[in-house]
């Protein structure tokens, strides 16, 4: 197969859109997280562009080792030089420079004739070739371009030393059948085409940035351009994550193969979200929070039975753990009782049937049905009454370390009322029950999380107490205050395993 080399633009064309400057330090985050996606290139920035953006630049190819670092420039020769300069460190420096080649471009925006662009995009490439080897021309707008003008526009700058041709649909206007036409005209037309690597770039004003890519790969383009996350100018990028993951699934269609670690992909698209501010929608492609989610009764029985039956990628192997089953009032016998042996409650035939109905009413009251509402149900249908109830609590500090907890217990009908000191909150508080039910159990896991994706936000406490007979014992509690939510899985840990003397 050939190779396909992944050129990622997140923090140029991805970057400058945001309406935000990400500092040095932000940009070399992410550019880490790229190198261990196993991206071929990492357009690091536009240095001309700002005193900001040249240090980005110089500072990501310092520090970044094995993959080639990329600066853009116009066919301008300070451009370049300042390009050259903050790449002087880069272990695999590559200059990006070019020019506009559409009618529209030449005349309204540059105001030269189609000859005048030629002789500039040439001495563009050959200025750039003094500093490095390696250089990429694009032909800005090159969809909306004459494709005899284009073809040799590529044939002479291919001439004068470009090793990497990129062919934009800079306005997203192309159509799939479209752009791969012209991505296969200049493969058989220009002439000295195989003395440079084709590459596609993308935009998404008429959301077909993903599938224009595709099509032109599949019409010879050994590389690919855009964003994690798809953003971008206006509409946004190529998402980088949807070409990848729609040549892994469907590889024996596009006769290419990329060297990307897909197991990055998740990961690298929560970190860019996290630092642009720039939120994934949950019906997004590939790394939205709905694309591993069951919610349907249908699909749920489905998946359940056989993941491939809705699943056409494996959760994992974009580093994402599970799949979802959300539970709403569209869920059927199947994913309740699915959901409800993960929490380790096994129901079957008349007693499902009871439990199912009571899922439905609360299901008609909620959008969404968690983890902590199915224990509440389990609850109320199981007859036993808990031994032990916490009717109170408060928590006093003093300094950034000491705190104090007093705890009211109602433990088999009986008020105990007591206090303790701890090394913050959370150890007063167990310090405290401990010393109200005699316990002597060891803590050897505590953990909090949320289980919850909206403003109901519940917190979810685990706690593990083994004790002198070397059994492990867990509980969990959930509330809203994570205290509370601490205080309750403390006291359901005790409640499977210590005798209380309460005389």
């Amino acid at each position: 197969m050939r190779r396909l080399y992944v050129f990622d633009t997140t923090l140029r064309d991805g970057e400058q859109s945001l309406g935000i400057t990400l500092n040095v330090k932000e940009k070399l985050e992410i550019g880490q997280q790229l190198v261990k996606l196993g991206v071929d290139i990492i357009e690091a920035g536009f240095p001309a562009s700002s005193p900001g953006d040249l240090e980005s630049v110089r500072t990501i190819a310092r520090e970044l080792k094995g993959v080639i670092i990329c600066g853009l420039t116009r066919a301008v020769v300070s451009d370049i030089d300042l390009c050259a300069e903050a790449l002087r460190k880069a272990e695999y420096p590559r200059i990006h420079t070019g020019i506009g080649v559409s009618p529209v471009h030449m005349e309204k925006k540059l105001k030269l004739t189609p000859d005048q662009v030629v002789e500039q995009a040439v001495a563009a490439v050959k200025y750039a070739k003094k500093y490095v080897s390696d250089i990429e021309f694009y032909a800005e707008d090159a969809f909306r371009s004459d494709p005899l003008f284009l073809a040799r526009v590529i044939e002479q700058v291919i001439s004068a030393g470009a090793t990497v041709v990129n062919i934009p649909d800079t306005v997203g206007y192309a159509n799939p059948w479209e752009y791969g036409d012209l991505i296969g005209s200049v493969v058989k037309n220009v002439k000295n085409i195989d003395k440079a690597i084709v590459s596609v770039h993308c935009h998404n004003d008429l959301g077909m940035a993903t599938a224009n890519s595709l099509a032109g790969i599949k019409a010879g383009a050994s590389q690919v351009e855009g964003t994690i996350n798809g953003i971008g100018e206006r509409a946004g990028n190529t998402s980088l994550e949807e070409v990848i993951m729609s040549i892994y699934t469907r590889r024996d269609g596009y006769g290419v193969e990329s060297h990307v670690n897909t197991r990055e992909i998740s990961a690298t698209s929560r970190l860019v979200s996290r630092i642009t501010g720039v939120t994934v929608p949950d019906h997004k492609a590939i790394v939205g929070a709905n694309a591993f989610n069951h919610a349907s009764g249908i699909h749920q029985d489905g998946v359940l039975k056989d993941r491939e039956t809705y699943e056409i990628i494996k959760p994992e192997t974009i580093g994402v753990p599970q799949n979802l089953i959300s539970l709403t009032a569209r869920s059927g016998r199947h994913a309740l009782k699915h959901c409800l042996e993960e929490l380790g409650y096994h129901v079957e035939g008349t007693q499902l049937d009871e439990v199912y109905q009571r899922f439905l009413h609360l299901a008609d009251l909620k959008k969404e049905v968690f983890d902590q509402d199915l224990y509440v149900l389990m609850g109320d249908s199981e007859s036993g009454v808990s031994s032990i109830v916490l009717q109170s609590m408060a928590i006093a500090t003093s300094g950034v370390e000491m705190a104090t907890a007093t705890v009211t217990l109602e433990i088999e009908g009986n008020m105990m009322t007591d206090a303790a000191c701890g090394n913050g909150p959370v150890n007063a508080l167990f310090n405290t029950i401990d010393r109200i039910t005699g316990s002597n159990a060891t803590l050897e896991d505590y953990t909090l999380k949320s289980v919850t994706r909206s403003s109901e936000a519940l917190g979810e406490a685990t706690v593990k107490l083994r004790y002198e007979d070397g059994r492990l014992v867990v509980g969990k509690g959930f509330s809203t205050d994570v205290i509370e939510a601490s205080a309750k899985a403390y006291i359901n840990a005790l409640e499977k395993r210590v005798e209380f003397k309460t005389e």
